[in-house]
């Protein structure tokens, strides 16, 4: 059997929690990929998934075995990259997704760059507040802010966000400035909505050295980052968000940080692809790009 094709496609099984859904991505009918992992199996001597109608996890060999596939696959993907010459420019098409705050911000004003940099590489950008799924959906690679689960794909941390409680002035002459955490039980806010989960998102602080949660009562909820900034614009209550974005509202006075004594600890933003094989020339040089442009911008670490 063809071992880098059985490692490759059950990698993909892992990545995507799916049969289908590898198949899928792959380009493989269903069955040939269910057949390929029970040969591996049977080669192997050891069975690598637990399947059920509604679940599939790894057993502990399959563990140590994926474990071993993503070290091999992404050798084998560094040593191609290696030979690639600058003759041999990257071509193909490459599908990213983003949250709109930042691909406005810093990807899409340098798109011309890039464009002269790889002029063989076609970029499909989908901007928006809700995560992708880059298996189900077809993505090459997305950025993600916040912490990010345990994830069998690759995660590079390119940046921060520092996030600030603030509100406008015609909120805080009627309501008062909070001066401690304690004072917010009598404040309204607007919370916002967590794509995954429908639910508002906890409000956070950094208290006694720590990052804590809050559940803000609130009369107003949005899941748009645009909505939720206007909201807090209107004077309907306080809003936490990125001080990226409230940085011209705060500088032309329309909007005022409060409680910065206790603003939480920065956000990761986070790059995440496919690992190793899986990831095409012009996948890897989208990448490097961004890495490049945010180690420039204002989203850098320690900026």
């Amino acid at each position: 059997m063809d071992k880098l094709q059985a490692m490759t496609i059950f990698a993909r099984i892992v990545e995507a929690q799916s049969f289908s859904k590898a198949a899928g991505t792959l380009s493989m009918p269903r069955s040939s990929v269910t057949t390929i992992i029970k040969n591996l199996e049977r080669e192997l001597g050891a069975a690598l998934l637990r399947r059920s109608t509604r679940t599939l996890s790894l057993t502990d060999a399959g563990e140590r075995y994926y474990a071993s596939c993503r070290t091999i696959l992404a050798e084998i993907a560094r040593a191609e990259s290696e030979l690639s010459t600058d003759t041999a420019a990257p071509r193909g098409r490459v599908r990213a997704d983003m949250p709109g705050v930042i691909g406005r911000a810093l990807v899409l004003p340098r798109l011309r760059e890039f464009e002269q940099r790889f002029p063989g590489i076609e970029l499909v950008l989908g901007l928006s507040d809700r995560p992708a799924d880059l298996i189900y959906d077809g993505i090459d690679c997305v950025i993600r802010t916040g912490e990010l689960a345990d994830s069998s794909l690759i995660a590079r941390r390119v940046g921060e966000l520092n996030w600030i409680t603030c509100a406008a002035p015609r909120y805080l002459k009627e309501y008062g400035e909070p001066q401690t955490l304690g004072e917010l039980a009598s404040h309204r806010a607007v919370n916002y909505l967590s794509n995954a989960t429908g639910r508002p998102l906890d409000w956070r602080f950094h208290v006694y050295g720590e990052d804590h949660g809050m559940t803000m009562q609130s009369r107003f909820s949005v899941n748009e980052t645009e909505a939720y900034l206007q909201c807090g614009l209107e004077g309907l209550g306080l809003i936490q968000l990125s001080e990226f974005v409230a940085l011209p509202y705060l500088t032309s006075g329309r909007l005022k940080e409060v409680l910065a004594s206790v603003r939480c600890s920065p956000v990761p933003i986070s790059l995440v692809y496919p690992m190793g094989r899986n990831a095409s020339g012009a996948t890897r040089a989208f990448v490097d790009w961004i890495v490049e442009i945010f180690g420039q911008s204002e989203f850098g670490p320690s900026r």
